[in-house]
This record gives C-alpha cells, sequence and structure tokens, in this order.
C-alpha cells in the first residue's frame, strides 16, 4: 500500500476506495470468461480468427471473394422482459436461443447466410456460473443458426441492477448475393404465404403476458397447467424456434421470394413489411390452430383477439412467399427438416381500402 493510501486510510479511518468496494469483481467477470470459453469454442467457423479475449473478434473476409457482389446484412436485438423470467426461475441457458433467433432470423429474411454475432451481458453482479450459463444458450443457438459467437462483453451495474438482475442483447452480421437478395421487389400476385409453426409465445409481447397472467391472474410460474402438460414457467421459457438455416434450404431448394420474421407487432404488420404497395397479403386463420398459451392469455386477461393478434405471433413464427408453383416443394423441404409449415393465404391485388396484409376468417380448434 502506498504512502497515501495509508494516511488516507489513518485519517478517514476507512480503506480507500476501490472498484471492488464499489461492486465490481474484476476476478468473478475473469472467471465467468473461463467458464464461456468451452461453449464459443463449439460455434467457430472455419473464418473466425483467434480466441475469446480479446479486444474485437476477427473474421476473415476474404471468404467473401466467391461472391460477384456481397452484401452485408446487420441486425440487433435483445430479448426484452422474458429475462425476468429466467431470472426469477433460475434457468440461464434458454435465453440465449431467444437473442440468436431476434437476432439471426431477422437477418435471413433477406435471404442472407449467418456470419458471426456479438453479445452484450448487462448484470448488477457476476455470477461466472450464471453468465456462463447465458453464454452457453447463446453459443448453442449460434450452432443452430450456422453462425460463430466471435465475441462479446459481460458488464457489472451494481447500483443500477439489482443483484440478481440482468439483460442480454446481441448484433449479428450475415451476407447475400446481391442478385439473390430477397425482397418486396420479387413478391407476385398469386405467391403462396407459407407459415412455419412457432414454438410458443418467442420473445414478445411478454409484458402483457405478465401482466395478464402474473398482475391480474395471480398464477404462479412453478403452477401446472394441464393444456400445456407442464409448469406455466417451462411454457413461457420455451426458446424461440431458429429458422435460419432452414429459410436457406428453402432458398436452394426452390424459388423463394421473401421471407417475414413474425416479432413484435404480429403476424399481419411484419407480413406488410415485405408486401408491396399493388399487392395484399390475405392469411386465413382456419388454417392453422393457436397453441393454448395464446388462448390463456387472451382468456385469462379478456384480451381481444386483433390485441392479441398485434401483440403475440399467435402460432406463426416465420413466413415463406413463394411462387404458388413451388410451394410443394417448400413444403417438403421443411417436413424434411422437422419444421411444421403449411399454406396460410396468398397475394392478391390491393384493393382501395385494404392494408399489406390482412387475417381473414376464425382460427380451428
Amino acid at each position: 500500500m502506498s504512502a497515501v493510501s495509508d494516511q488516507s486510510t489513518a485519517s478517514t479511518g476507512t480503506p480507500g476506495a476501490s472498484y471492488a468496494a464499489a461492486g465490481v469483481d474484476i476476478e468473478a467477470g475473469d472467471r465467468a470468461v473461463e467458464l464461456m470459453k468451452e461453449w464459443v469454442k463449439k460455434t467457430q467457423r472455419p473464418e473466425v480468427l483467434g480466441g475469446l479475449g480479446g479486444f474485437a473478434g476477427l473474421f476473415d473476409a476474404s471468404a467473401l471473394k466467391r461472391y460477384e457482389r456481397p452484401l452485408l446484412a446487420s441486425a440487433t436485438d435483445g430479448v426484452g422482459t422474458k429475462v425476468d423470467l429466467a431470472r426469477q426461475l433460475g434457468v440461464y441457458d434458454t435465453i440465449g436461443h431467444d437473442l440468436v433467433a431476434m437476432v439471426m432470423d431477422d437477418i435471413v429474411v433477406c435471404g442472407a447466410e449467418p456470419l458471426f454475432m456479438t453479445d452484450y451481458i448487462c448484470v448488477g453482479k457476476v455470477h461466472p456460473e450464471r453468465v456462463a450459463a447465458i453464454v452457453k444458450g447463446i453459443a448453442e443457438g449460434c450452432v443452430l443458426a450456422g453462425c460463430a459467437l466471435v465475441g462479446g462483453e459481460t458488464a457489472e451495474h451494481p447500483g443500477l441492477l439489482g443483484p440478481d438482475d440482468f439483460d442480454v442483447a446481441g448484433a449479428g452480421t450475415g451476407v447475400v448475393e446481391a442478385d439473390q437478395l430477397l425482397g418486396s421487389d420479387r413478391i407476385r400476385k398469386g405467391d403462396a404465404v407459407i407459415a412455419m409453426a412457432a414454438s410458443g409465445l418467442h420473445s414478445n409481447g411478454y409484458s402483457l403476458v405478465r401482466h395478464v397472467l402474473f398482475d391480474r391472474a395471480n398464477l404462479r410460474l412453478d403452477q401446472h397447467v394441464e393444456e400445456f402438460g407442464r409448469t406455466l414457467g417451462e411454457e413461457l421459457l420455451e426458446p424461440t424456434k431458429i429458422y435460419s438455416l432452414d429459410c436457406l434450404a428453402l432458398t436452394r431448394t426452390t424459388e423463394v421470394h421473401a421471407f417475414s420474421h413474425i416479432t413484435g407487432g404480429g403476424l399481419a404488420a411484419n407480413l406488410a413489411r415485405v408486401i408491396p404497395d399493388d399487392l395484399h397479403a390475405v392469411v386465413d386463420r382456419e388454417t392453422w390452430t393457436p397453441a393454448p398459451v395464446f388462448d390463456l392469455v387472451g382468456r385469462t386477461g379478456d384480451v381481444e383477439r386483433l390485441e392479441l393478434e398485434k401483440t403475440l405471433n399467435m402460432g406463426v413464427g416465420m413466413i415463406a412467399i413463394v411462387p404458388e408453383e413451388s410451394a410443394d416443394v417448400a413444403l417438403a423441404t421443411l417436413a424434411d427438416r422437422g419444421v411444421d409449415a403449411w399454406i396460410a393465404g396468398e397475394l392478391t391485388e390491393r384493393g382501395e381500402h385494404e392494408t399489406g396484409a390482412a387475417l381473414i376468417g376464425d382460427y380451428t380448434g
């Protein structure tokens, strides 16, 4: 200890200030990095250089030389208030799947191949095993999306977050050949709207879900729900389905005009984002039955159907728009990959008072 520090302690009767005294545990952070290394290693692609712990992740861009005109696609997102349910349940190794899905399934919408991702984990106090479990989930998600986890940051924010509080965010990059870019300019009248089933609520609308189920109905996370065949907490933490490789498989086996990732805002609003101004996507509710969790939220909270559809995915996590003659091949491809999918609608000419997309009919079941 220096002379200055000695004098400070003697004059005040208390030790001098330190980072640890302020609540930041550097050693715990180092321990977390060591624990997560094995999981990050599982995501590596040949283009990744260096290891975990550098100031920046490195990706060999010479791999893009095979492209005539490579376009880089990027996206960033988080998981929202679903993280609070993970905290309450003490389950930390699934929330990373949600993060990867939110980022990489946005990127694949334009036809881009996911390349790499970085994460940001903000905690009130570093619990090394907990942080490592979060990263484990992110790494497993990256494997499912076909991308590398090249780095990230764990930030400790004592005083701003409680000791058990945390949040996660991520950013990703993908690449697509310019002449293979998917989007509204490819969509034509008569195209088929193919819906891919969601694994559950995914990672949107949890503010409404939490308000309805806990604030209004006073349900418990450990409460067994007959319709689910498991506890409420297990249902709500079901990881978001990652569609990236399934979507890329479609682009390799048949003609695809566009994708739409069904996240916040619901099916109609997200589908409308890729529909050209002169066309209208008609989606028939009668083609599927939403999972029981959607009915529970609506019935328990007396939530009107329109409000549910503006907030939740209602059982559809991704949409593919393909030529009518490509629909059978697309469905067969998805079936071979274990993806539940069906023709949910079609593209028609837009009428005077019609918007980009609309749901018609009533759900079955």
